[in-house]
């Protein structure tokens, strides 16, 4: 029976995976209420169409930090990939290049950087940072990514601590020891991946250490995790380039607003001035829709490529791609949306329920 919506890749991933891989990718932090009300709450925005327009062309591309992509609908940074499928990120790499869109490569990626370049060549990347408190070892990855042609740096913002996610606890998983870390050496010897990958996030960074990182390199730095206005208007104050409206797919804090309600409070802060972007609860064409008529530039999926990723690898992948981007072009048609450029505000209304 063929998989037709993202859901159904979900179940199949379930069933596929061992228990602790499947808890390890849908856990959330506490009691999950933010990681479930992140698909719940686009639940709660209904579309207002508008007809008797020319549709019989729709034009789903977009630019993000002035690059082009098919569609809005990019892969946000998840690690470890190979608990999924074996080639891992390179998978990953393959399906987002066969699809002209932008996959965000993380720091705890378990394919060296070196061979998700080489394998996906021609691919829109950019590359998710975890701040280590060597700055010199932070200056060396940034240095890397930027040679090996990554287009943008994605601070994550929101780990200080990793949150309190129950389910690895119970499962004592230990991903750092366990997984990968194959050709484990000193950073000097140029094994710079696997050495962070062991080392704790910094828990002192603050809005003046921006700077720092913009004095290092070319790249436009986003900043993953904002979810208030406050911190958007400091992201604006600060010169970043463009900002993920994320609450880490409910791992980190729970109890914290749903992507989406998120969303329009950040996109009114920085007042046009900066890019904004959205993860966490995409499952839908209506979905993607939704988010870009409140404001957001495009989404990225997290668990979705995971549960691809499990089914067929890269093929999964760009299955997974393929529903969400057929789903969207319907979602624009229907809603008499002929270009991205015609997505608004106009086309949602909250629902009372």
């Amino acid at each position: 029976m063929p998989l037709v919506c993202l859901t159904d890749f979900e179940a199949h991933a379930r069933e596929q995976l061992s228990k602790s891989t499947w808890d390890f990718i849908e856990g959330g932090a506490d009691d999950c209420l933010t990681r479930d009300d992140n698909i719940a709450a686009f639940k709660k925005i209904r579309l207002r169409p508008r007809y008797l327009k020319d549709v019989s062309k729709v034009d789903m591309r977009t630019t993000i930090q002035g690059e082009e992509i098919s569609t809005p609908i990019c892969i946000a940074p998840t690690g470890f990939h190979c608990l999924a499928w074996p080639d891992g990120e390179m998978s990953t790499a393959r399906a987002a290049q066969a699809a002209g869109i932008c996959y965000i490569t993380s720091t705890y990626a378990s394919c060296s950087l070196e061979d998700i370049v080489a394998t996906a060549p021609g691919g829109l990347r950019w590359f998710q940072l975890y701040v280590h408190p060597n700055r010199q070892l932070n200056k060396q990855l940034i240095q890397k990514v930027e040679s090996l042609g990554f287009k943008a740096l994605v601070i994550t913002v929101d780990v200080p601590k990793v949150g309190n996610r129950r389910h690895n606890i119970t499962n004592q998983v230990n991903l750092m020891k366990n997984l990968l870390l194959k050709d484990l050496g000193s950073p000097e010897k140029g094994n710079l991946m696997p050495y962070l990958q062991m080392s704790p996030i910094d828990s002192s960074i603050c809005w003046d250490d921006l700077s720092w990182f913009q004095s290092m390199t070319r790249l436009p730095i986003i900043l993953k995790g904002i979810l208030t206005k406050e911190d958007a208007e400091l992201a604006v104050k600060h010169n970043v380039h463009g900002i993920i409206v994320s609450n880490h797919g409910g791992r980190q804090l729970d109890e914290v607003p749903a992507s989406i309600d998120a969303l329009t409070e950040v996109v009114a802060a920085v007042k046009g001035k900066i890019e904004v972007y959205l993860d966490g609860g995409i499952r839908t064409g209506n979905d993607v829709l939704k988010a870009l008529a409140l404001g957001a530039k495009c989404v990225f999926l997290g668990r979705p490529i995971l549960w691809g990723l499990a089914y067929k690898g890269e093929h999964g992948v760009e299955e997974v791609l393929n529903i969400l981007k057929n789903e969207f072009h319907t979602s624009m048609t229907l809603t008499g949306c002929r270009s991205v450029a015609e997505i608004s505000r106009d086309l949602i209304q909250f629902s009372r329920l």
